[in-house]
Formats: C-alpha cells, structure tokens, sequence
C-alpha cells in the first residue's frame, strides 16, 4: 500500500519504501541514527522514571489522606488540562534551553495521570485485607510487600503503560522546540527543508524502538504482576 501511494502522491509527499530504507541504512552506517535513538531514549527514561516516582507517592499519599486529596486536587485539575505545548514552552522560557527544562516539562505532563491513577488504586485497596495485616500484627515492610504492593501492581502497570506511551510523544516535542539533538529535533529540521523522505527515515526506527519497549518490557510486566488476581468471571 505504501509502495502504490508512493506512485499517485504528489511530488515529494510520500516517498517510496526503498527511499526510505535507504536513507536509513546511511543514518544508521554513519551512526547518526544510533546517537539520536540513543538521547532521545535517555530522555524518555529519565522523565518516564521520576513522573512514575512522584506521581505514585502523591497519588498514594492523595488516596490515603483525604486532606491532600483536597489540596492537590485543584493541581493535578490544572495539569491534566494544561496543554503540553504550554508547559514546554513556559519551561524553556524560565527555566532556559537546557536538560533540566526538557525533562522537566515532560514530568509535570506525565505526573498527574500516574497520580490519579495510584490514587484510585489506593482508595480501591481492600480493607479487609488491611484489617488482616493489623490483627495479625504484620510489620510495616510485609504489610507493604504483601497487602499493599500486590493490589497497587495493575494500577501501577496502567500508569506506567498510558504514561510511556504519553512520554514518547512529548518528549519529540522538546526535542523540536528546543534541544539540538534527539529524534524529535532531526524530525523538526527535516519539517524545515520538507524532507519527507528524512522525516519518515527518523520516525520509523523510533515507532520499531517503541512497540519493541512495548512488546518486550512493558506488557511482560503487566501480566506478571496481575496473575495473582483470579480470571475475568471466575
């Protein structure tokens, strides 16, 4: 179907595959493609591993102490509906055209879906569970390994799932709006010289890199850590 569109499209809209996959095979010789995969995956863990931290103890801490929930609340309102470009923007504005800026929008765009995620999974927790680890006099760590952690997994898992794949995202649009390297900037200098050809060249080894973190690493943990529950209906 590509290879058909690539006849009947305008000049230079949709290259044919083997354009593609050439410019990639000369990204990727001279190493090029590997440096800016390999910055713009650093990117996404760093900002993908402090939202989850953050996000997981206020969305803990907010399912647990309705006087936080109250307060935060209000907050995570205005994140979750803030536009990502406005953040971004703001950031590099205040903060500078640095890492710091980068990153840092990115977390506060994924911290409140992973907060309000860990919150409805702490406010689902089963109090007779809780009640069991009490009257049996469980310390703090088992309690925790044990009762908690089990039942806050799939939530975790969910955040985690909807959270990376929101990172990805915003993470190409730091990169253009302000940083000199990375896919999202390679990406934003082929939009420049409308290089199609470029654009397609950056962006498909970007999506393979993401559905192989999906398929290998992400839905892997999410069946692990949810085969204590019993199946759907039994």
């Amino acid at each position: 179907m590509w290879q058909l569109g690539s006849r009947f499209a305008a000049t230079g809209s949709l290259p044919a595959p083997l354009a593609v996959m050439s410019v990639i095979g000369a990204e990727a010789q001279s190493g090029v493609l590997f440096v800016n995969l390999a910055i713009t995956l650093a990117r996404v863990a760093a900002s993908f591993a402090l939202a989850m931290v953050l996000g997981t103890a206020l969305g803990v801490l907010m399912g647990r102490n309705k006087t936080v929930d109250r307060l935060c609340d209000p907050l995570l309102i205005v994140l979750l509906n803030l536009p990502a470009l406005v953040v971004i923007v703001l950031a590099y504005i205040w903060v500078g055209l640095n890492e710091a800026a980068a990153i840092g929008a990115v977390v506060l765009n994924k911290l409140p879906n992973t907060a309000v995620t860990l919150r409805e999974g702490t406010r689902a927790l089963d109090k007779n569970l809780d009640e069991m680890a009490r009257v049996f006099n469980l310390p703090l760590g088992a309690k925790v390994r044990h009762v908690f952690l089990p039942q806050l997994a799939p939530y975790f898992a969910a955040a985690m799932r909807s959270g990376l794949s929101l990172v990805w995202k915003i993470v190409l649009v730091v990169e253009l709006l302000g940083r000199s390297n990375g896919v999202g900037f390679e990406i934003g200098i082929a939009f420049q010289l409308f290089d199609v050809t470029r654009l397609l060249a950056y962006a498909l080894p970007f999506v393979g890199l993401m559905l192989a973190i999906e398929t290998l690493i992400v839905q892997p943990f999410e069946r692990n850590v949810s085969r204590w529950r019993p199946p759907h209906g039994a």
